[in-house]
């Protein structure tokens, strides 16, 4: 079972899955979506689309109650929690708090409610829980601040349920993949909202501490932010493989070009160092 799987790494893991002869639980955001359609068109009658807002209870407890019935006591053996939002990339200061409510109201309650609702049948397998962090979750990068606090979140519960499911031989591991082309970054249309509360939340002094040049340079980074980042979603997608079948898999995967290095400089030099790189 996967979340997120109407576009980005979301929908390439479902037809990549399919393909591969697993059954597939493929909740989307969008059950009439286009990606919903695509992957009803595209893949086997073993893929199931459901209708999965990480973020409504309901949903969870009703795509949970599909699945029940599907894989009955068989269990389920993997859950990918996949699903996630950007926001607008801006210095922490600046982002107002529904930013910051939004972001860990996705990416990190929502998994954990996903991860706590399926565990029964994760048990029943011993399968195996892929949550899908960031390079931003376990380093920290300018502009990502309520993003990267959001995934730092989800990579600290992976750790430790890392530890605590072990006793029932449920594996669990979590993905911090560098910049990839994936969607997340949202539409023209989501930019323009967010930019529009962004500047009508700021006050006058910090405005003026910023200044205006800054402030409208933010909308430049974030439309050539796609050019920054790899089309090609095959390393994520052998992360998630490797995770859901090795025998003995990683509690971190790094997948992309860069997501490792500023990881190991993070973690083995002084922080004046890394703040400097």
């Amino acid at each position: 079972m996967l979340s997120g799987s109407d576009t980005g790494i979301g929908h390439a893991l479902a037809k990549h899955l399919d393909s591969l002869g697993f059954v597939v639980f493929a909740g989307v955001l969008n059950k009439d979506g286009p990606g919903a359609e695509e992957l009803r068109r595209s893949c086997s009658q073993r893929l199931s689309v459901l209708q999965l807002d990480i973020t409504n209870t309901t949903q969870v407890k009703e795509a949970y109650l599909t699945v029940s019935v599907k894989v009955q006591n068989a269990g389920l053996w993997g859950v990918v929690n996949n699903a996630g939002i950007l926001g607008f990339p801006a210095d922490g200061e600046l982002l107002p708090m529904s930013t910051y409510r939004h972001c860990m109201e996705v990416n990190f309650f929502g998994a954990v409610e996903v991860s706590k609702t399926f565990l029964p049948l994760l048990r029943k397998s011993r399968g195996r829980l892929v949550n899908m962090s960031s390079m931003a979750g376990g380093i920290p990068l300018p502009r990502y601040a309520a993003y990267g606090a959001s995934k730092a979140a989800l990579s600290m519960f992976s750790g430790v349920m890392r530890q605590e499911l072990s006793k029932w031989g449920i594996k669990v591991m979590a993905i911090h993949p560098s910049g990839f082309r994936t969607g997340i970054e949202g539409t023209a249309e989501q930019w323009d909202r967010q930019e529009k509360e962004l500047m009508e939340n700021l006050p006058a002094d910090t405005r003026q501490a910023y200044g205006e040049e800054y402030l409208l340079g933010l909308r430049n980074y974030l439309l050539h932010l796609p050019s920054h980042c790899a089309p090609d979603l095959s390393p994520v997608l052998g992360a998630v493989l490797h995770a859901l079948l090795a025998r003995r898999p990683q509690g971190l995967y790094t997948p992309g070009r860069g997501a490792y290095v500023p990881l190991c400089i993070f973690c083995c030099f002084p922080l004046w160092f890394y703040d400097f790189f």
